[in-house]
């Protein structure tokens, strides 16, 4: 089977640095997100799809200071202090997400080749269009694997939150991952290269911009 890329994810200390970061990094404010209960985290989108990467977005994403704080780790490695660290100084592309068709199939490959990419939780939130509903693999100390380049595995149900995204001026030109194991490089679409360490180049009204992940 093979993965798609669904969204990059942008860490921040908070949403106001995100967006204040996106407006000067990428020359565009981010859209309403939404919260996620199970985690204590909210988030801000962008729509970044092109031909090469259909149905792709971007998150900005930070714990939020309201929401109880869950009783497991949160995903991303957002509770992990040294990342913490970094995001209080900017915000930075921490990781990426691959959407598949059956989560807990590729979850279950993957350990069989002695991956453990981690429990597949069933999230929701409300947005205006309805509810939106996933499945996603988080492993219980919330690791993204790789420094992030080794992504999360998710499975959407009916609805998409990049059908409803309007167009942002961002495109997405190219990712790349560096030197994974090859049961995940098998799966990777062409589009994705594993000649570089990861990073992704974005076209912005303020020209191509790189984001290099952050470890």
């Amino acid at each position: 089977m093979s993965w798609s890329v669904d969204h990059l994810v942008i860490g921040a200390a908070s949403l106001e640095q995100g967006a204040a970061w996106c407006a000067a990094t990428l020359g565009v404010l981010p859209g309403p997100g939404g919260k996620h209960p199970l985690m204590g985290t909210h988030n801000l989108l962008l729509a970044l799809a092109a031909p090469a990467f259909p149905r792709c977005y971007l998150e900005i994403i930070a714990i939020e200071p309201q929401a109880e704080a869950p009783a497991h780790r949160r995903w991303f490695d957002l509770d992990d202090v040294a990342l913490r660290a970094t995001l209080a100084a900017a915000p930075r592309l921490i990781h990426w997400v691959a959407r598949c068709d059956d989560v807990v199939a590729e979850c279950a490959a993957l350990r069989g080749a002695g991956i453990d990419r981690g429990e597949v939780l069933q999230a929701e939130r409300d947005t205006p269009r309805g509810l939106l509903r996933w499945r996603i693999a988080v492993r219980p100390d919330g690791a993204r694997l790789a420094g992030g380049a080794l992504p999360t595995l998710i499975q959407w149900g009916e609805v998409h939150p990049a059908d409803s995204l309007a167009a942002s001026g961002l495109q997405l030109e190219s990712l790349s991952v560096g030197a994974l194991p090859q049961v995940v490089a098998s799966r990777l679409p062409g589009s994705v290269s594993t000649h570089e360490t990861f990073a992704a180049t974005l076209a912005t009204p303020l020209g191509r911009v790189r984001l290099e992940g952050a470890a």
